[in-house]
């Protein structure tokens, strides 16, 4: 899914500048190891903070970004562990697993 998928990319580039001028030995160390710029950069922090602007963000595409929490949960960790009742987990957790993509494609 690629819903919002800009967005996160920027997300991404705004936080790579910003730890590229504060922290620029950490990204010399890990620029080999995308899940380490991946956990800094999308496990450390919320994307999204506050139910009501996670429930604008998702719009219409709930259920999709449901989907594919749930397929890549399922994949990764034989289970769904997401609380799927909360709008700002499933905005987090979608943004996770975007940011790995996002990730993974600026290190290659």
């Amino acid at each position: 899914m690629t819903y919002k998928y800009e967005e996160i990319k920027e997300h991404f580039n705004d936080w790579l500048t910003e730890t590229e001028k504060h922290e620029p030995e950490f990204i010399m160390l890990n620029k080999d190891e995308p899940s380490e710029i991946h956990n800094r950069a999308f496990n450390e922090d919320y994307y999204i903070i506050g139910t009501h602007k996670a429930i604008e963000w998702m719009g219409d595409q709930v259920f999709k970004i449901i989907e594919t929490i749930k397929e890549y949960e399922q994949d990764n960790f034989g289970e769904v562990t997401t609380d799927l009742s909360s709008p700002e987990r499933l905005v987090n957790m979608y943004a996770y697993i975007v940011g790995e993509q996002v990730v993974n494609e600026w290190s290659n």
